[in-house]
């Protein structure tokens, strides 16, 4: 009885780690996976600050001159146009990545896990949609900067409940940022 042999090498195959490390796109796609299942959690979002951005709303803060103008409606739309774009990018290089990692895993019904995937196209399509989501992250944080302004008062008012929901927000999501991009470095280069 002949070996088995993996589809990366005509090596016969006797340790099966070692198929794993060379050639599981499992990984992969559970990664992408996960990347658009966040992306449409982030679009409702989106969704969510379109939904407030309405002229003439005055803010809870009830001094007329803390509510937001039209400056600060006109960037909410602008930044959740871009982060909506941003996302929508992101999931779509991730669905075609899963796509074309899925097709090539079903031509060997044997080995569904494994297939001859570019590994340059795959990590340069896995960064352009990281990138897409980081993107995404920073607009959709700054339209919710926009938000708070328009419903707590315009932070030129210092107004306390608007300063601190605005530092909470922007410490947060640049403390995960922070994270995410080192993953994508550490992912990337590894």
């Amino acid at each position: 009885m002949a070996p088995d042999h993996s589809i990366f090498t005509d090596e016969p195959l006797e340790d099966l780690n070692k198929v794993l490390s060379k050639g599981s796109t499992s990984v992969q796609v559970t990664a992408l996976d996960g990347l658009v299942s966040v992306n449409s959690l982030f679009t409702v979002a989106v969704f969510v600050g379109l939904s407030l951005a309405t002229p003439g709303q005055q803010s809870l803060e009830h001094s007329g001159g803390c509510d937001a103008g039209e400056n600060i409606i006109k960037n909410l739309m602008v930044f959740e146009v871009i982060s909506f774009s941003s996302f929508l990018f992101s999931s779509l290089v991730a669905q075609g990545l899963k796509l074309a990692i899925n097709i090539d895993n079903s031509k060997d019904p044997h080995e569904a896990t494994k297939g001859h995937i570019n590994n340059k196209l795959l990590r340069i399509g896995m960064l352009a949609s990281a990138l897409g989501s980081i993107n995404g992250c920073v607009f959709l944080m700054l339209s919710m900067v926009n938000v708070i302004q328009i419903r707590l008062g315009v932070l030129s008012c210092g107004v306390t409940s608007t300063v601190t929901a605005t530092a909470a927000l922007i410490v947060l999501v640049s403390i995960a940022l922070v994270v995410y991009i080192s993953t994508v470095i550490y992912a990337f280069t590894h």
